[in-house]
């Protein structure tokens, strides 16, 4: 199977990067794959290909930019030159853009694709309808929430009309079948990474490293957290070390520079910048817990799951999505109100105090994110083109329902 992957990749600063790469990585040690088309977002860095396992080849064309109105049709150029026998799209409402237009278009490739007749699977990690706008940096205009409402229906239907459409959380799949009347959903959990040799669980010698992880100034706020920490400060003689690991989201550029300016005085406080696939690794190890300073949610977690491979303890707002997926995946963590300081800094204080309740919740998330492993989750997929390859060649339709039940983890 020579298999294409729509999706953003390292060293792309376009959402959905990190899952990306481990896609391609873990899709290229499947046996049915003889080659991936990587077909990816243009950087100014070469794309990271170095892999140790043994696998597939990939061949890289960059074809697509965040916001441009031609993707739809440099991605269809490149899918007729290189006719792959299957296709995944790894996919979120602002993938393509954060314009109307450029986002629509890229969203209607699931339906060229579904029409020309290639086996299609998207996996979309977020739903319109569960996504607060103005805390995502889209809109607070009532009726700019009302047009967007009605141009995510209609792009969510271009997405369905793939052959199978993927969600990581089971609400998802509820409010698609139930309000789009779709038959084709598959729930496939997000995956954990990478899994790590078991951590001992100890910490590094020197300040204990609070650290939040991704692209923040939409609905990730570091200012809480810091000021979190100094309320911690000056209650308390504990050793901590603020670190903001990544960049800005695409749709805030310069907040952090802007963080860095305003929080110039606090002692302790390292904005990393990027983080390079291998350094990832070190970031999460070094630290002693991970913060999610978050004000909603827009689908499941990517760094939830790596904080579990890395066995680590979090501190995460009770609220959407993170809080289905902890309970759905067996996650621990301590709880804190969304937007309020004083709660965040009761919770991660009441983690570092304790260490024994530290490494409770660090073996909890290691054993969760043990549990769902990333080559389990490629397999999945595997399995479904397949089934969707045979359905094709004898006419008829695929019973997602009847497979799903065989390909449940």
């Amino acid at each position: 199977m020579r298999l294409a992957i729509v999706t953003a990749y390292p060293p792309s600063k376009v959402t959905l990067t990190e899952y990306g790469y481990y896609l391609v990585k873990h899709f290229r040690t499947q046996k049915e794959v003889t080659e991936i088309i990587l077909i990816t977002d243009k950087t100014e860095g070469e794309k990271d290909l170095m892999f140790n396992e043994d696998g597939c080849n990939v061949l890289v064309k960059e074809c697509w930019s965040f916001n441009d109105y031609n993707n739809l049709f440099q991605i269809n150029k490149v899918i007729s030159a290189t006719k792959p026998d299957a296709i995944f799209f790894n996919l979120q409402f602002l993938k393509f853009g954060d314009k109307n237009i450029p986002a629509a278009l890229g969203l209607m490739l699931p339906l060229v694709c579904k029409l020309r007749g290639i086996p299609t699977i998207s996996l979309f990690h977020n739903l319109l309808e569960q996504v607060d706008l103005e805390n995502a940096g889209i809109t607070s205009n009532r009726m700019v929430k009302k047009v967007y409402n009605v141009i995510g229906n209609a792009l969510t239907r271009f997405v369905l009309a793939s052959d199978i459409v993927a969600v990581t959380i089971s609400k998802y799949k509820t409010i698609l079948e139930q309000k789009y009347k779709s038959r084709n959903v598959a729930l496939v959990p997000h995956g954990c990474f990478e899994i790590q040799q078991e951590p001992n669980y100890e910490l590094p010698m020197g300040s204990m490293k609070v650290m939040a992880f991704g692209k923040f100034g939409t609905y990730k706020k570091v200012e809480i957290m810091i000021e979190a920490v100094e309320l911690i400060r000056q209650r308390t003689e504990l050793d901590i070390e603020i670190v903001i690991a990544g960049t800005d989201s695409p749709n805030t550029l310069g907040y952090l520079d802007s963080m860095k300016k305003k929080y110039a005085h606090i002692d302790q406080l390292c904005f990393t910048g990027y983080v390079p696939e291998e350094d990832v690794s070190r970031v999460f190890k070094e630290s002693a817990i991970v913060v999610f300073p978050y004000t909603s949610t827009t689908g499941s977690s990517g760094v939830l799951h790596q904080a579990g491979s890395y066995g680590k303890a979090v501190v995460l707002p009770d609220i959407g999505d993170l809080s289905i997926l902890v309970k759905e995946e067996g996650y621990k963590g301590e709880f804190f109100k969304p937007n309020n300081a004083v709660s965040l800094a009761d919770a991660i204080e009441n983690i570092l105090e304790h260490d024994s309740y530290r490494k409770y919740l660090s073996k909890a998330n290691y054993k969760a994110a043990c549990s769902i492993p990333m080559s389990d989750i490629t397999n999945i997929y595997i399995e479904y083109f397949k089934a969707l390859q045979m359905a094709k060649s004898k006419g008829f339709q695929l019973d997602i329902s009847l497979l799903e039940k065989e390909l449940t983890i």
